[in-house]
């Protein structure tokens, strides 16, 4: 950041006054502007046994299988962003069902909030943000093109407490950053 949005004058990287770490301040009117983590809504869709994930079209990570998720948008519940999305990437209308992962990714700021959900009716179709869709048993999920960890993670949780067979408990964590693998 290098000017302020309030009147336009340069800002400076310092911790303001009261303040315990370096926030963007404006050098004229003082506005002390705040960068928070985004908040990346999801949902695995279930449908007869299989999940849908989404190959995507769109950087980051072209090309590679996720689920359908994304930031999630001022004026909207998490679910309500769970569920546009799966709409905007695969065409689907989703039911949530629960919560099921919660991750925070400190090194990218963000915070993913991942829902189980089930398709309403079946039907998906690849939207604008997506090559292709496809249903996927655990067998049959390209887990070497996953586009995230989050979403492996997500989904090696998921298959674990479904073969266990013991319901499907919140689970929380963080991602961390390995050097070799881009997140």
């Amino acid at each position: 950041m290098k000017f302020c949005s309030s009147c336009g004058a340069p800002v400076a990287l310092r911790i303001p006054q009261g303040d315990d770490r370096e926030r963007f301040v404006c050098d004229d009117c003082q506005t002390i502007h705040y960068q928070n983590p985004k908040i990346v809504a999801g949902c695995i869709p279930e449908w007869q046994g299989r999940i849908l994930l989404c190959k995507r079209a769109i950087e980051p990570r072209y090309g590679l299988w996720t689920l359908p998720a994304g930031f999630m948008e001022n004026g909207e519940t998490t679910e309500q962003a769970a569920m546009r999305e799966t709409w905007e990437e695969a065409r689907a209308r989703v039911e949530i069902t629960n919560l099921y992962t919660l991750f925070s990714i400190p090194h990218i700021n963000q915070v993913y909030m991942l829902f189980r959900g089930s398709l309403v009716d079946g039907s998906y179709t690849p939207g604008p943000e997506s090559l292709e869709c496809g249903l996927f048993t655990e067998l049959d999920i390209p887990w070497e093109q996953l586009a995230f960890p989050v979403v492996k993670e997500t989904l090696q949780r998921y298959y674990s407490d479904k073969n266990r067979g013991n319901g499907f408990p919140l689970h929380r964590g963080e991602i961390i950053k390995h050097p070799a693998r881009p997140v």
